[in-house]
């Protein structure tokens, strides 16, 4: 039997969401604590700094030196972090054509017509 006052394990993703989320909120660079504080404190510091430090390996957070310890700033904001995560997953496969063909014939005609714009607009971009 499970006792009422535990919570239910979150998974790594959703605790790395919640830390990067409370990150965006910050004036500037924020401590681990900061975050922990941030988030009612019912994370271990520890699986604060193990979260943060695992972002940083993905890329999607900076650190700087304060101190004796670490302030810690989203690298991107959530766009970034998605477009990110696109390309990883599109480098890792060997047939990029067919990925990205995949891709494109799944977008719905407001997306694709969306891509189709953003394409015009860096290519003019690029001529000039």
């Amino acid at each position: 039997m499970t006792d009422p006052r535990q919570r239910p394990r979150r998974g790594q993703g959703e605790l790395e969401a919640l830390v990067l989320e409370a990150l965006r909120e910050a004036d500037g660079p924020a401590t681990a604590g900061w975050v922990q504080e941030r988030l009612g404190g019912d994370l271990a510091y520890t699986t604060v700094i193990t979260i943060l430090t695992r972002l940083l390996g993905k890329g999607a957070v900076t650190r700087e030196r304060v101190g004796r310890s670490f302030a810690w700033t989203p690298a991107s904001d959530q766009a970034g972090l998605a477009a990110r995560k696109m390309r990883k997953v599109l480098d890792a496969e060997s047939d990029r054509e067919a990925v990205l063909a995949s891709f494109l014939t799944g977008l719905g005609p407001d997306d694709e017509r969306l891509v189709r714009d953003l394409l015009d607009q860096a290519h003019s971009e690029g001529e000039d």
